[in-house]
């Protein structure tokens, strides 16, 4: 293949009108924002519950903690008094409140989990979410912290009637230093609210997700969410600065350091980050920001087979260096349920089996696009890559990022989907996926018709840190098609020495399987870490471990 002539048409192609106008149309959510719907959780938790069953029925063999009180009218009065507003409760205990206001805190966002939560408590101030989980903690009452309520394996929502306690109050952004990048907030600022902030600074927040609308910095640093953006800046364990949060009696943990060299004793933040809530709720962060790049550009390829898309990376590694910011892999049957759900068009013409996203991101422009452009030339004359294009403006840019970030709900599109975003090494990752799919036909659950559960096994996600993400449409939640993938996947990722969660935690979907992932020594310190933390028990029960 003669470099220049494959090359430069494609280029071509992106830059006319005509094609400016299609890629546009294929992807109608463009002109809202690089995430794909800044509403789509809550849109889908109030849309109907169809399919939705309640945790309990799902999972039998939880019972609930008898040492949890039951909740009364009296504790409802004394949270009215404490927080001095009706607004800030959702209560359906007195009878004062519809079903339907508790139902987007009870429900996940995919419609799995579904909770029997009668009181919502949104507090103002780190000092009301003190007071709330002291009276919890003297009276046992469980407790589940939420934010966003964008996570995906049940983590954020009850099992049974424990009290939801919101975040949603509190956004306020408390202190940027416009010459370090430091920023301090609160927990409830909305990710895409803070990444907005600073952008008119000049910084840029290190972590970017498909539901960037929705999720609260507060969820995604408990969670310790990964994104799109872990490749440039890395996790939120190395960004992460300080945090402030509350203990399960009460004792508020203000450890807002704005310095990033602090050697003095144990790093006690990184025992949070990640932790679900289960040993404390975050009120606030301090996290360094990044400088925002002034140059991105952002290619999307077609790619002939999962070794050649290594091989992209490989060299996307080492020509493009330090302005490469993303490298995400998606299969032809991801993007194909991305486009029958938008009912869109692909941005390549014709169909490959394997697509990756590239973006580069530096300080010059005219640099960055010739560096791009080599190494663009060089894959294609190797004939690594088929096919592709490259964003000509920023209209264009948004529309291809949507193509990638739109997968995950498109996914859901059916009915339901089962998601798994784990660890594998990069020569196995996609495995996984084709074992998967073969192990679906064969029990005979995937197929076209309604009369099979499963619509398609896909996978996606972040080449850059080896992140995948499986996930497994289905028409409806069906009990063969859990035991078909469950323990199977997760011994499948134990026997390449993987990780059974990237990026999403734990919850209540892996807590039993945490054992694949961690040996019993580990697990044993965690069980004693909670215990010290959180001798009731009262902090988001039946999850993590």
């Amino acid at each position: 293949m003669a470099c220049r002539s494959k090359l430069t048409p494609v280029l071509r192609r992106v830059a006319t009108p005509s094609l400016k106008k299609s890629v546009a149309a294929a992807h109608p959510a463009v002109y809202a924002t690089r995430c794909i719907s800044s509403t789509a959780p809550r849109q889908l938790q109030a849309s109907g519950t169809r399919g939705a069953k309640f945790t309990t029925d799902s999972y039998p063999e939880i019972k609930r903690d008898e040492r949890f009180a039951q909740l009364t009218k009296e504790h409802v009065d004394y949270f009215k008094s404490l927080l001095g507003n009706d607004s800030a409760i959702v209560d359906g205990v007195t009878g004062e409140m519809a079903k339907d206001d508790l139902q987007p805190f009870n429900l996940d966002w995919m419609r799995k989990y579904q909770g029997h939560c009668k009181l919502v408590l949104k507090p103002g101030s780190t000092e009301e979410v003190s007071k709330i989980l002291k009276y919890c903690n003297d009276n046992k009452l469980a407790v589940v912290p939420q934010g966003g309520n964008t996570g995906l394996v049940g983590g954020s929502v009850p099992v049974f009637d424990e009290i939801v306690v919101s975040t949603s109050r509190m956004k306020q952004i408390r202190f940027f230093d416009e010459v370090s990048g430091i920023l301090v907030a609160d927990a409830g600022v909305v990710l895409e609210v803070a990444d907005q902030f600073l952008a008119e600074k000049g910084y840029i927040f290190p972590l970017d997700l498909g539901a960037k609308g929705s999720c609260q910095i507060g969820g995604n640093v408990s969670t310790n969410a990964g994104g799109l953006r872990l490749l440039r800046y890395g996790s939120l364990h190395g960004t992460v600065l300080g945090i402030e949060a509350v203990l399960p009696d009460g004792t508020i943990l203000n450890d807002l350091s704005k310095l990033r060299k602090d050697n003095t004793g144990y790093d006690l933040k990184q025992l949070f980050i990640g932790a679900e809530g289960t040993i404390g709720m975050i009120t606030a962060i301090s996290i360094h920001c990044p400088q925002r790049s002034k140059a991105v550009n952002v290619a999307f390829l077609g790619v002939e087979s999962y070794e050649k898309m290594q091989q992209a990376f490989r060299e996307a590694k080492t020509q493009l260096g330090e302005i490469l910011s993303a490298f995400e892999l998606m299969d032809s049957q991801s993007l194909g349920l991305y486009y029958k759900a938008k009912d869109a068009e692909s941005a390549l013409e014709g169909e490959h089996p394997f697509y990756c996203l590239i973006e580069t991101s530096g300080s010059n422009s005219d640099h960055d696009s010739e560096k791009l452009e080599a190494f663009l030339e060089d894959i294609m004359s190797k004939e690594i890559v088929a096919d592709g294009v490259v964003a000509q403006d920023e209209t264009q840019l948004r529309s291809l990022w949507n193509s990638r970030e739109g997968i995950s709900e498109a996914s859901g599109h059916w009915g339901g989907v089962y998601k798994y975003d784990v660890s594998i090494p990069l020569k196995d990752m996609y495995q996984l996926v084709e074992d998967v799919r073969k192990r679906m036909e064969d029990a005979g659950l995937k197929g076209e018709t309604d009369d099979y559960p499963v619509v398609d096994v896909v996978g996606y996600g972040h080449m850059g840190d080896s992140n995948l993400h499986l996930n497994v449409a289905v028409r409806r939640y069906d009990k063969k098609v859990e035991e078909a993938l469950e323990p199977y996947v997760y011994e499948w990722i134990n026997s390449k020495n993987g990780s059974i969660s990237a990026e999403h935690g734990l919850g209540l979907a892996k807590k039993k399987y945490i054992g694949y992932s961690r040996n019993e020594t580990t697990v044993g310190l965690m069980k004693q870490i909670k215990n010290l933390y959180d001798p009731n028990g009262i902090m988001n029960p039946y999850k993590y471990i």
